[in-house]
């Protein structure tokens, strides 16, 4: 019987597993699909998720492929600040997984490391990129990968002719074409000269595209006649071969019996290899059939069980609608235990109300929500005026709003923004509430919410957005409001989370693209 439900639990972990597989790999597609249709924000979002699917599967290399193209496209609109860090946390993932393996990850370090380099170009910061690039240098040196060296040498190529050092620049590119030049790989000397014409080119370095150019003209003339002395080699080379292949059959006429009887040998063992694996084939198309009817059970069962969820709450209603008309027979004989239970009703529709959203908010993620512009200082003093009758006497409450026009949905940044404001009036008795906004870049902004209350603890921060984390009387709460609030963010291009370094009470971060 254990054995029994030790297979189940293997088979439905790895059913889990092939889903988060499943998952990487499609949100990679379809951020490779919006990139080609040059999507770039949609394909920087699906970058970054597949990032954490595949980190999460302890997959370090896809995750490194897909954060590097989510860095690339974030500094590609001028937001370096979320690109270095994004950089720093595939830092962290290489270092775990370096830790796991017990051996350096180099090509992934290089890989994180030429996208630093990479965005400290396009910020001209000469003295950076020198250090990135010594970086790398030291990252080819250590792991001895001929294609990380090469990889390097074009590099180095970009770095000095960007930063107008020329003969650093001739250097590194010279090397990188005499190792082409002696594997004989003439394809790639002639992308070495079209890729050095656009350096030059996008550099608007008018006499090093010059140069270039007759240097290029020069070696199509000159691979031809390489072309032709190399067919002259491989000719010779075969006529030598098959010199040598008579003189090898030549040799080999007088064991021409034992090489049949070899054969014949080799054949036997073939078609039983051949039986045994038509019988391995079989065996894994039953287990394959079984293992993809279990996960459509497992997916059904998941579909009825959120079903059931949504139905239980939608029937909630009608039965606490009907409840409150029982309650209001109470109120002149027990007002109070009247009260009282009306309160309970309340709380009960309002936690199926959250239920459902909740549900279909998870359904929903990749639909984003239409953006309208408006003035963000006008729009939150009429959010802090819904709030004032909340807050307990001697709190001050106070804001700082540029009056600047920003473009996302007022109505959901609303209901986020009065969340966190009653929830700071609620557990503030002293102090202040503050509502702070700052740009962070040219489409990034931030709203601040901070309090004086009680603060939250360090080990309840950590599934603060999580739904259902903890059982609590609901007549205190829920517990659905802030996972509510982090899902509309996320669908809003969003991210909220709370300043784990705050001490003095809580504070509320809420980033978004605008």
């Amino acid at each position: 019987m254990r054995i029994y439900y030790s297979i189940i639990i293997l088979i439905i972990g790895f059913c889990v597993s092939l889903q988060a597989q499943d998952n990487a790999d499609n949100f990679k597609r379809q951020a490779q699909s919006s990139f080609e249709n040059k999507d770039y924000m949609k394909a920087r979002n699906l970058y970054i998720q597949a990032y954490k699917e595949y980190a999460n599967e302890g997959k370090a290399t896809q995750a490194i492929e897909c954060g590097t193209q989510a860095a690339s496209l974030y500094y590609r609109e001028n937001n370096y600040q979320d690109a270095f860090e994004l950089c720093r946390q595939m830092n962290q993932i290489v270092a775990n997984q370096e830790q796991a393996e017990q051996k350096k990850l180099y090509d992934l370090r290089f890989m994180i490391t030429k996208e630093r380099l990479q965005m400290y170009i396009k910020l001209r910061n000469a003295a950076q990129a020198q250090l990135q690039l010594n970086t790398l240098d030291n990252l080819a040196e250590e792991s001895g990968n001929p294609g990380l060296s090469e990889e390097l040498l074009y590099t180095k190529t970009d770095y000095y002719y960007i930063f107008g050092q020329k003969s650093e620049g001739d250097a590194a590119f010279n090397k990188l074409v005499n190792q082409y030049r002696e594997k004989k790989e003439y394809g790639k000397i002639s992308e070495c000269y079209q890729n050095l014409i656009a350096i030059a080119r996008n550099a608007n370095n008018i006499p090093l595209m010059e140069q270039t150019y007759e240097k290029y003209m020069v070696w199509t003339d000159s691979v031809k006649k390489l072309t032709e002395e190399d067919k002259l080699d491989a000719l010779q080379q075969k006529y030598n071969g098959s010199l040598q292949t008579i003189q090898e059959k030549e040799g080999q006429l007088s064991v021409k019996q034992y090489i049949i009887a070899g054969l014949c040998t080799l054949i036997a063992i073939l078609v039983a290899a051949l039986v045994f694996l038509a019988f391995m084939v079989m065996r894994f198309i039953i287990l394959n059939r079984k293992l993809k009817k279990t996960i459509q059970t497992i997916t059904e069962h998941s579909e009825q069980q959120t079903g059931f969820i949504q139905s239980i709450s939608a029937q909630m209603g009608p039965t606490l609608e009907g409840m409150s008309k029982s309650v209001a027979g109470l109120q002149a004989s027990s007002p109070g235990q009247a009260k009282a239970i009306q309160a309970r009703i309340d709380t009960l529709k309002q936690f199926g109300d959250h239920i459902q959203e909740l549900s279909s908010l998870e359904n929903s993620l990749l639909e984003t929500y239409e953006a309208q512009s408006f003035n963000v200082s006008s729009f939150c003093e009429k959010v802090m005026e819904q709030i004032k009758e909340d807050v307990r006497p001697g709190v001050e409450v106070t804001t700082d709003i540029p009056k600047i026009e920003i473009k996302t949905n007022a109505e959901q940044l609303q209901r986020i923004l009065l969340h966190l404001l009653r929830n700071a009036a609620n557990y503030t008795t002293s102090g202040k509430i503050k509502l702070e906004f700052k740009k962070k870049g040219a489409h990034i902004c931030q709203f601040i919410v901070t309090d004086n209350g009680p603060g939250i603890p360090a080990e309840k921060q950590e599934v603060l957005f999580k739904p259902f984390t903890e059982i609590k009387d609901l007549a205190d709460g829920d517990g659905l409001g802030l996972p509510i609030c982090s899902l509309i963010a996320s669908k809003m291009n969003g991210t909220l989370s709370i300043d784990s370094e705050y001490k003095k009470g809580s504070r509320f971060i809420l980033v978004l693209q605008v």
